[in-house]
């Protein structure tokens, strides 16, 4: 087990605070959000109580990246066995339909694609819709593929409606292409409903407990993604190995899963994720375990839910979920009222993954380094930043994306 905060920071992290260096909480949101809250719930940095995270590396103390990819597969099967379930991979049989193409879509400076993604498991079939835009300029292309957690007016096609959380234009002025699908046709958000979708495609196919596809909602998306994946590499206008998976809130909760589990993504972001996401789940600020179990049953597996109350006897924590996506690139994102997400306990996180980036010669990430407000920090293919307002995804977030993704894909 690691100590997250070492005790040369115990002592400088408050003085750090004092001066203003590095972002803090702003003392109003704090009051704020602590004088809403009904629950266990804390807002209050220094009443946060000590905490020891899992050794990333291993009781084995990894050392080089051949002895990381065994560890990895440990790590990653006690995320799928202990949190997200496990997933069922490639269906039987996988079709793409192309239902409208537009070669001179947004004033002739993209083409837009409409895909029917369909899978077939035995007699039983599920379909859903991939929308993307690609930029008209020559060769392959990268792409950002957003997991759309919010009505899909958000991506509108038609680019009737437009909306920053998903700035289609601006992505494409960029070079990149931009596509999106909706969480609900793979796994309605919802606890009654949400077996439904994709997984009622594979549900009594497992003969055993250890065979059972025992995966929650967030898996269900994160599948969807690399479902949509498996196009990309059919499209010879895409880039297959420059394909970024993105998510907001939930969603993004659902890109680290998906980036995790699928290591063709070469970029991961996420977006105030925060519990269950980025954030740590030792760490007693903002949701907490036992609260998005209660509030959202469908997401994880059942495993997680004996963890309610008890988070220090999970085997990971989200660094460790962090850490599997190296030596890729990653970007996490906070925003600065978002205390619910808890900003913090996601950078921490990203820090606290540091061990293993470093098997790959990338520069860590001090736990003391967090970058004021509107101040992005990059070390490597690792970024992040805690933006002005709220629980939302910007144009001022996409932009932060493309910025790293410019620095690693376009050198």
């Amino acid at each position: 087990m690691r100590a997250i905060v070492s005790t040369t920071l115990c002592i400088a992290l408050p003085l750090l605070l004092a001066q203003g260096i590095g972002w803090r909480a702003n003392p109003d949101v704090v009051a704020r959000a602590t004088a809403q809250e009904k629950r266990n719930v804390n807002y209050d940095e220094a009443r946060v109580p000590p905490y020891t995270l899992p050794d990333v590396l291993g009781p084995a103390a990894v050392k080089t990246p051949a002895q990381w990819r065994a560890r990895r597969e440990e790590i990653l099967d006690l995320f799928r066995t202990t949190v997200y379930g496990r997933s069922p991979g490639r269906p039987e049989h996988l079709t793409f339909e192309v239902i409208q193409e537009d070669a001179h879509a947004m004033s002739d400076a993209a083409t837009l694609r409409r895909v029917v993604i369909t899978s077939r498991q035995g007699q039983k079939s599920h379909r859903f819709d991939l929308t993307l835009f690609l930029p008209n300029t020559p060769g392959r292309v990268p792409l950002f593929l957003l997991i759309n957690n919010r009505p899909a007016s958000n991506t509108d096609p038609t680019r009737r409606e437009k909306s920053g959380f998903w700035p289609a234009e601006q992505v494409i002025a960029r070079g990149y292409g931009i596509a999106a699908f909706q969480v609900g046709q793979l796994a309605p958000d919802d606890k009654d409903t949400f077996r439904s979708g994709v997984m009622s495609l594979f549900d009594g196919l497992g003969t055993s407990e250890a065979s059972a596809y025992s995966w929650g909602a967030l898996a269900a998306w994160g599948w969807g993604a690399s479902r949509a994946m498996d196009y990309f590499v059919t499209d010879s206008r895409i880039d297959p190995a420059r394909i970024a998976v993105v998510g907001h809130s939930r969603g993004g909760k659902a890109a680290l899963w998906a980036g995790a589990e699928d290591e063709r993504f070469a970029m991961i972001v996420s977006n105030d994720s925060g519990e269950g996401g980025a954030a740590l789940s030792r760490r007693w600020f903002g949701e907490t375990l036992e609260v998005i179990n209660t509030a959202f049953p469908h997401w994880f597996t059942a495993a997680y839910k004996s963890y309610n109350g008890r988070p220090a006897a999970l085997p990971v924590d989200q660094h460790m979920l962090l850490a599997l996506a190296a030596p890729r690139a990653l970007y996490v994102a906070s925003a600065d009222e978002d205390l619910w997400s808890d900003p913090r306990g996601e950078f921490l996180s990203m820090a606290a993954s540091s061990p293993v980036f470093s098997l790959y010669g990338q520069p860590p990430i001090g736990e003391d380094a967090m970058p004021p407000l509107d101040t992005p920090l990059v070390r490597g293919s690792r970024g992040y930043h805690v933006r002005a307002g709220g629980h939302d995804l910007t144009p001022a977030d996409w932009s932060r994306f493309a910025d790293l993704a410019d620095r690693i894909w376009k050198k």
